[in-house]
């Protein structure tokens, strides 16, 4: 038996579809799921090998969650008590009346530039306007109506920024540049420190100061050196009581130096001569309880001026006569004096100094 042709539109026959299937497998197992060690589910190999929570262990973990709880607890009282201190510590207490802490720092550190500023004072500036701003060579300063307005803050700063010219555009006024940034000797916390000086109020005791060591300077008595302020807080001008002028540089008061006592005829007059920045002579003598006379030659040019001026033996001055700029003669009137030792001394270079002899 032949084959007969196959028609090509014919699909395949029941045997060749069946030579076309996959082979058949046998039925198998399902592949197992992934599985995951039971250690990272569980506790620690130790805890498992207790044999599960005991009593004891339960009762411990209570006294440990009891523990943390109080140390909480604790911890948080702490802290709102610190933040309730810190906070009357800032602020002040108003039951205690104390002061917030920047303000009592403000003050502590106002005094710290007054006692500073007092040192600068004595050693640029008393030779000028006194030891006390009484005035000499250079305006007083420690007048009440001049404090009151006039020598403000911002004047001084200026004054001292520049120098003398910008009290009465004098550019060869004897007043110096002090401001470091215009040539002058003191930094801008030297120049705050001489305001805050000149501004201290009278109400307040300072202490005076070593300049180098910053410790206290002792009596002999061994006592502490102090000084007052020269501003009086409650000082208020009569209304009728004419301005300071911007450019003044009276005495205390307004007015100009009193005129010197005429010298008697008879009066002992005794000669002086300041040259080199030096007294000559050194030693003078003059009669107890008498008026008598001082008769200066000023012959140093350039130099700021020379006077004469007496003092006791416990510093208190006893006559402050007028400042000779340039070279020239004058006599000076000495008030009737006390048998005793004083000295003689020039305010404006305290390095000069003689001793009078009263006998």
């Amino acid at each position: 038996m032949t084959d007969e042709p196959k028609d090509p539109n014919e699909g395949p026959s029941e045997g060749e579809r069946e030579r076309q299937l996959p082979a058949r497998r046998p039925p198998s197992e399902p592949a197992p799921a992934p599985t995951r060690s039971a250690e990272r589910f569980t506790a620690s190999r130790q805890t498992r090998a207790i044999g599960g929570l005991t009593s004891d262990r339960a009762a411990k973990i209570v006294r440990q969650s009891g523990d943390a709880r109080w140390v909480a607890f604790l911890g948080m009282v702490i802290v709102a008590l610190f933040v309730i201190i810190y906070y009357f510590y800032e602020l002040g207490t108003p039951i205690l009346n104390t002061k917030p802490r920047l303000e009592a720092q403000d003050e502590l550190q106002q005094v710290t530039a007054i006692e500073r500023g007092y040192n600068l004072y004595q050693a640029n500036c008393a030779r000028c306007h006194g030891v006390n701003g009484e005035g000499g060579i250079g305006p007083v300063l420690s007048d009440q109506m001049k404090l009151f307005s006039h020598l403000n803050e911002q004047y001084l700063h200026n004054v001292l920024t520049v120098g003398g010219r910008y009290v009465c555009g004098n550019p060869k006024s004897v007043m110096p540049v002090w401001a470091e940034e215009n040539g002058g000797p003191m930094n801008y916390v030297q120049i705050e420190d001489l305001i805050a000086f000149l501004r201290a109020p009278n109400t307040g005791v300072y202490t005076i100061r070593d300049h180098e060591l910053n410790e206290p300077v002792l009596n002999e008595d061994g006592t502490v050196k102090t000084f007052k302020g020269w501003l009086d807080p409650e000082f208020k001008p009569d209304p009728a009581a004419t301005p300071v002028p911007d450019c003044w540089s009276g005495t205390a008061g307004g007015g100009t130096p009193a005129p010197q006592a005429t010298l008697g005829p008879d009066a002992t007059v005794l000669d002086l001569v300041a040259q080199g920045v030096a007294f000559d002579p050194t030693a003078l003598t003059a009669p107890a309880d008498e008026q008598f006379g001082i008769a200066f030659d000023q012959r140093d040019a350039g130099v700021g001026g020379h006077d004469a001026d007496i003092r006791s033996s416990d510093g208190t001055k006893l006559a402050d006569n007028p400042v000779l700029l340039e070279p020239g003669e004058t006599t000076y009137t000495i008030a009737p004096l006390e048998v005793g030792s004083y000295e003689f001394f020039c305010s404006v270079h305290p390095n000069m100094t003689g001793t009078l002899k009263v006998e």
